[in-house]
């Protein structure tokens, strides 16, 4: 669901976009909040239980202190590059997404690192002991929507986590399936898959996981990006194929 013009002014029980500064749209199933690159004003936003999965939107609001943000699918750490530039940025409550993986230390140190003016994370008071620390043990981010290898193994670790605690992995690419990051790319529903592709995953979990991944990952690509996947799963698929002919025959 896109979060709307009309739905902002309702809510903030405002008459401008520009006036609003306080805005709570908690459980709204929103994917799309691209309509906060029109709210300069904008001071405390809640959009916990949610299905956003890009907070570049919020770039745009300079005058952000608060940011509520758990359980939505959030893919990567490297889409904390657009919060950076908040000046006044205080608080981030990001639990509860795909990009906090497996590892909570990590996780919050990488955040620290990169936004060491927070005063508080997930609802915990930042100390100066954990920014001083997050200096060595977090993870720089210079770039908004790209994967490196740092990045990817948040991803995988978050759904091998998902995994162990009985939740679905790819329950958060079905709710966001209206707005896939800039590219706007589908993520399929199992009814989609193939057939062949049904029994593969049934069979291994494992499997599974790197689906998951694989389908969080592609609205990093851009155009060649994505000509070469298609490519490699062609010729991957064709060689798959042929390798089940034989048997069948048999």
């Amino acid at each position: 669901m896109k979060l709307t013009r009309k739905m902002v002014l309702a809510r903030a029980k405002a008459s401008e976009l520009h006036r609003v500064r306080k805005l709570n749209c908690w459980g709204s199933r929103l994917t799309d909040i691209s309509i906060c690159r029109e709210m300069p004003s904008l001071e405390v936003v809640t959009l916990s239980v949610n299905s956003v999965s890009s907070l570049e939107p919020v770039s745009q609001c300079q005058r952000l202190s608060e940011l509520y943000l758990r359980r939505n699918c959030i893919p990567s750490l490297a889409e904390l590059f657009h919060l950076k530039d908040l000046p006044h940025l205080r608080v981030l409550w990001l639990a509860e997404n795909p990009c906090c993986g497996a590892n909570p230390h990590r996780y919050r140190m990488t955040v620290l690192r990169n936004l060491p003016n927070l005063q508080k994370l997930d609802n915990q008071a930042v100390t100066e002991e954990e920014l001083s620390r997050a200096l060595m043990e977090g993870e720089e981010i210079t770039a908004p929507g790209r994967e490196g290898p740092e990045q990817l193994s948040y991803v995988l670790s978050s759904i091998s986590s998902a995994a162990e605690t009985g939740r679905d992995p790819l329950s958060c690419c079905e709710e966001e399936a209206d707005v896939q990051g800039q590219l706007r790319l589908k993520a399929p529903s199992r009814d989609q898959f193939p057939s062949f592709l049904q029994r593969d995953v049934s069979n291994s979990h494992k499997n599974r996981h790197v689906l998951t991944a694989v389908l969080l990952l592609l609205r990093e690509l851009d155009v060649e990006g994505l000509e070469a996947v298609q490519r490699t799963a062609g010729s991957r698929l064709r060689a798959l194929q042929e390798q089940e002919l034989p048997e069948q025959a048999e």
